[in-house]
């Protein structure tokens, strides 16, 4: 008995002392942590589309279960407490619909392949690309291209079995100005992800 439960303390400490990890890649600075099997991986992106900022996110569930993942499990708290929740795919994917322009789709698949293209630590089973090339398809009007490059670049909500990964962009309403110093924090797979983020 006495060595279940060193190893349980043990299992704890490890758990509890997971650290996070940066580096730079493609131009982008990332941060990465794992927690109960499943890594989260993000970057900001360098850009302000509207009253959007855009943060480029990669998950992979390297844990023996299947865990969902979806906008909604992302937020963001500035250093005064207040909080930015992510918006819904949908509700990104709509704006793009109603107000899009092709300098907003040019800006958006610009930075983000930039920095998911610059990415060789990760390899995603059904993210970005499978949707960029299904919602790209035979599409004419400037507004209906503006949503699909939101609907393929956009965090959708994924159920993800174990070795599976995906990618997407998080958006957050902040009136186009910079999100500025303070944590990003992810709930998912039964665990809080929390990341300092400087600016």
């Amino acid at each position: 008995m006495t060595a279940r439960l060193v190893y349980v303390s043990l299992l704890c400490a490890f758990s509890a002392s997971a650290q996070v990890i940066e580096f730079e890649s493609g131009g982008l600075h990332y941060q990465t942590l794992t927690r109960n099997g499943v890594t989260v991986m993000w970057a900001k992106l360098p850009l302000h589309l509207r009253e959007y900022n855009v943060i480029q996110v990669a998950v992979s569930n390297g844990s023996p279960v299947s865990w969902s993942i979806k906008p909604e499990d992302f937020s963001f708290q500035r250093q005064d407490g207040t909080v930015i929740p992510a918006t819904p795919a949908r509700a990104v994917v709509n704006d793009f619909m109603s107000r899009g322009g092709r300098s907003d789709v040019i800006k958006l698949v610009t930075a983000y392949e930039a920095g998911l293209y610059g990415m060789t630590r990760f390899r995603s089973t059904n993210g970005y690309e499978v949707r960029r090339q299904a919602a790209l398809a035979e599409v004419s009007s400037t507004r209906l291209k503006s949503a699909a490059a939101a609907s393929a670049i956009v965090l959708v909500q994924t159920k993800l079995a174990s070795g599976q990964s995906t990618d997407g962009a998080v958006f957050f309403v902040n009136s186009g100005k910079s999100l500025g110093p303070g944590k990003l924090l992810v709930r998912a797979a039964g665990e809080l992800f929390a990341f300092d983020s400087p600016d």
